[in-house]
């Protein structure tokens, strides 16, 4: 047998009691045939069920009240999903986020200042101040030998130890291409300069034994390659005494053998620099070279115990500390004002400003700092 087919349809109005109103009411329509055209489309006001067939059932059409004959209708509920609860509003990180940024920033500035100091800029003043020595020095030379200038000793001419700095001699090592003039003591400020001569020796030339210290890494390096001597090199000093000749005996690292004791009226040379990874030294590397020429009398010595803390080798400058605190509280000061500028007008006007304020203050602490260091880097 075919399939039933439910359609409520409208009904012809119901007789009425008497006394009572008719009313109009739908019927539900079951047939075993489909309407032409198919099972029609559900329109707006007519609903359709399919039935299963009923072999108990009679063909035909039936039609009842709908309030009395529902088929396979249940009341519709309309269900409401929860809602779901409103997200908890991230805290706001943005000026947390650009306060770290502006602090990074200044930070990066201060420190290429730094490096920028110790590299480029610190072997041009190198340079600069090897310019200037080296006129100096030609012109204490060239005084009338009777009247000297030109230190021979570790006091003056008022029996004072001579001021850091000044040019004392003249240092040329022809393999590695060195000329440099050697200045009086070896704290970290003085041999930013240029190679420094250790206060309680002699001067090269003399009778004993002369040590003379020099940067390995730092402005301008003049001491970078010792470590390549060997022996038999030719080593010259000139002082105001004259023209010395060394012959390299041999390189010298912490722990080997230290060379045998002096002869009476010999006389010796030891460069010392750095031994190691170049930015962070193990030790001291020292070059021994034999004075071949005839050695020159020696005045009266300082005694190490007046000589300076700083003088020391792979020493820094405590001294220097109290400037590097006061460049850090400007500096903070600087730095503050420009994360003031940044909130108040922008990124663009901040740094427009604070830059080469930052960079200025930066360069110019760089040389207290770099007096912190160890005098041979």
């Amino acid at each position: 047998m075919g399939d039933l087919y439910v359609s409520a349809v409208p009904a012809t109005p119901l007789g009425g009691l008497p006394g009572r109103p008719r009313r109009a009411s739908r019927a539900l329509l079951v047939t075993t045939r489909a309407p032409a055209g198919g099972v029609p489309r559900e329109s707006p006001g007519v609903s359709r069920h399919r039935l299963k067939d009923d072999p108990a059932e009679h063909r035909g059409t039936a039609a009842a009240p709908e309030e009395h004959y529902r088929l396979n209708e249940r009341p519709s509920q309309r269900v409401e999903r929860p809602r779901a609860a409103p997200a908890a509003a991230a805290p706001a990180r943005g000026s947390e986020f650009r306060l770290a940024g502006q602090a990074l920033g200044i930070f990066a500035v201060l420190a290429l200042s730094f490096l920028l100091e110790l590299t480029v800029l610190g072997n041009l003043r190198h340079d600069r101040d090897q310019t200037l020595l080296a006129a100096l020095f030609r012109y204490e030379l060239a005084q009338n030998p009777a009247f000297p200038t030109a230190p021979v000793g570790p006091l003056d001419q008022a029996s004072k130890p001579w001021a850091a700095g000044t040019p004392v001699a003249l240092l040329e090592i022809p393999r590695l291409g060195v000329r440099e003039v050697v200045v009086e003591g070896t704290s970290s400020g003085t041999l930013m300069s240029g190679p420094g001569h250790r206060r309680d020796t002699p001067f090269p030339g003399q009778v004993g034994t002369s040590v003379i210290a020099g940067r390995r890494a730092t402005y301008g390096a003049p001491f970078r390659s010792i470590g390549q001597l060997r022996a038999g090199d030719r080593v010259t000093v000139t002082t105001g005494q004259g023209r010395s000749s060394f012959v390299v005996l041999g390189v010298r690292h912490a722990g080997d053998p230290v060379p045998p004791a002096l002869a009476s009226g010999h006389g010796r040379l030891t460069l010392a620099t750095t031994d190691g990874p170049t930015w962070s030294p193990t030790g001291v590397l020292r070059v021994d070279a034999q004075l071949v020429s005839a050695a020159q009398p020696r005045p009266a010595q300082l005694p190490s115990a007046v000589v300076p803390a700083a003088d020391a080798l792979l020493a820094g400058d405590s001294s220097a500390l109290l400037g590097v605190m006061g460049w850090v509280v400007l500096l903070v000061v600087v730095a503050v004002a420009i994360v003031w500028v940044r909130f108040r007008a922008g990124w663009w006007q901040a740094w427009v400003i604070g830059l080469p304020v930052l960079v200025a203050l930066g360069l110019t602490a760089s040389d207290e700092v770099a007096a912190l260091l160890p005098n041979l880097l």
